[in-house]
């Protein structure tokens, strides 16, 4: 990464003046914070003392005896509040605190960001107000009710298509109106830099896992393989971060909807070009004229037209590959793995867990992948599926 935030063509900050004192100020903060050992140490405690980490890396017996290959689930569905969002939500209301923010806002699709940064709000005695479409506080009630229990505002959101990207908006239009006492929580690898570059320090603690416990069960080496979901990208990076510069396959999954032919789809590295998208340039689905296509996916966490500039340049660059995944494609695994091991994936993970009816994925040898999140959240749309 340069130091104005690019990945190769791909990242900078294209914001409104009014914001540039606020990207500074927490740009300096990550650079003095990374290094301060009471940061670090604070992190850590609750990283370990409050969410609960590290997280178990978990060898799936009966899935890896039905696709007949190894397979390990990293358990990030095992975090409080259900999934990788809250390391995070951490790191940042801890930097929040330090910068003598009062007040914290947050977007949200699937609800996990939105009731990670609650939780730390709550936990830090925080205001807290988060932006979710419309049509996701509809299909994510549960998650809905626990912001609310939380403390916080959820304040829906009714333009465009209702879904990640308006919710994204309007949290950017809160922050230019209170730039001095608001600090935004952003829940992925997305917008200006610093904040791609902060996300994936605070999620690198997955990767990190993963390396050490995969060698205390071989005794050393590495998986062949790793694996997760994408939209923005945090649970990608951070379950990536640490593999970079070894030789060890990086695999995504974009939720591809109804189909690449289908306009109903959020595969944005498949169906996108180079752009502009909240403040970072990256790839993003655009009509030719440079208007931001509606994205669409059955989950909520990857209902969005663009991803991360990193995973753009990686996966432009070939060092990680991509792979689309329908809707169908998704429901089917998460179902899967419910009945071979007993958990339920949160649908953004079960897009993952597609990769592996792939036989060039399963042929990579030992694998590791992501669950990113627990499915209790998409109950309704497993039955609703089950049921159709």
């Amino acid at each position: 990464m340069s130091a104005e935030g690019y990945y190769g063509l791909y990242g900078g900050a294209f914001v409104p003046e009014l914001l540039r004192p606020n990207l500074d100020a927490l740009a300096h903060a990550c650079i003095v914070h990374r290094e301060d050992l009471s940061f670090q140490a604070e992190f850590s405690r609750l990283l370990r003392d409050y969410c609960g980490r590290p997280t178990p890396l978990w060898y799936a017996q009966r899935l890896s005896a039905h696709y007949r290959t190894d397979i390990w689930l990293k358990r990030e569905d095992l975090n409080h509040t259900g999934s990788h969002k809250i390391n995070n939500a951490i790191g940042q209301i801890l930097l929040a605190e330090r910068l003598g923010k009062t007040r914290i806002i947050a977007e949200t699709g699937a609800g996990q960001h939105g009731v990670a940064t609650a939780t730390v709000a709550a936990l830090k005695g925080l205001s807290c107000t988060v932006y979710m479409g419309a049509r996701d506080i509809a299909r994510q009630a549960p998650n809905v009710a626990r912001m609310r229990m939380l403390g916080a505002t959820v304040e829906p959101v009714s333009s465009g298509s209702q879904t990640l990207k308006d919710a994204t908006n309007a949290a950017i239009r809160d922050w230019i109106n209170h730039p001095h006492d608001t600090h935004y929580i952003i829940g992925s690898v997305v917008g200006p830099h610093p904040y791609p570059a902060m996300v994936a320090w605070f999620q690198e603690v997955i990767s990190r896992e993963i390396r050490q416990q995969f060698a205390e069960q071989f005794g050393g080496g590495l998986p062949d393989a790793v694996l997760a979901c994408v939209g923005g990208g945090s649970n990608a990076i951070g379950a990536f971060s640490s593999f970079m510069n070894d030789d060890v396959r990086l695999i995504t999954a974009e939720a591809a909807g109804h189909g690449l032919d289908s306009p109903r789809t959020a595969a944005a590295t498949f169906t996108g070009r180079p752009g502009i998208l909240h403040g970072a340039k990256t790839m993003l689905m655009q009509t030719p004229d440079g208007q931001v296509l509606e994205a669409h996916s059955i989950s909520a966490g990857l209902d969005y037209p663009g991803i991360g500039p990193q995973l753009a340049h990686l996966i432009t660059s070939g060092r990680v590959r991509s792979y689309p995944v329908t809707d169908d494609q998704a429901l089917d695994a998460g179902a899967l793995l419910a009945r071979t091991e007993g958990l339920i994936p949160a649908l953004e993970s079960a897009h993952a867990l597609a990769l592996l009816e792939l036989p060039e994925v399963r042929s990579a040898g030992k694998l590791v992948l992501n669950l990113s999140g627990r499915g209790d959240k998409d109950l309704d749309t497993y039955q609703n599926k089950r049921d159709s």
